[in-house]
């Protein structure tokens, strides 16, 4: 049984850091362990901007740590998030294809739901709509 990433609690739920109707999806990389109080309580990324802001910082720095390189084929993007052929193009998909492969930036930015995120984003909590968790 997952153990929460914050308290360490049993029965941890999975939270979309990049939540789906952000453009979000079903990959290891994009989730965090979650109990049920720091998923949905008041202090949760669903109910405080800085915490899902630092969550999606948090992801983007892994995934700039795991693209590296200029360029990826679409195998390479598949063996480095462990993941199917599908899931792998619906990544791509829509991303200009060079010579050497899709640019990293590129990929980073659609696993990110088409958005960058900076320490900026921390400060523009009255833009912030809590999500309604399902």
């Amino acid at each position: 049984m997952p153990r929460c990433e914050v308290c360490g609690r049993e029965g941890a739920e999975i939270h979309h850091i990049i939540h789906k109707c952000e453009g979000g999806m079903d990959l290891e990389i994009n989730y965090k362990y979650l109990c049920e109080i720091h998923h949905r309580g008041r202090h949760s990324p669903h109910k405080d901007h800085n915490i899902d802001i630092n969550y999606k910082l948090e992801l983007q720095s892994n995934l700039e740590k795991l693209f590296l390189k200029e360029y990826y084929s679409l195998g390479n993007v598949q063996a480095i998030l462990n993941i199917n052929r599908n899931k792998a193009k619906r990544i791509v998909q829509g991303l200009k294809i060079y010579k050497e492969g899709y640019k990293s930036e590129d990929i980073i930015y659609n696993l990110m739901g088409q958005k960058h995120y900076s320490e900026y984003n921390l400060f523009e909590s009255e833009e912030f709509i809590a999500l309604g968790v399902i």
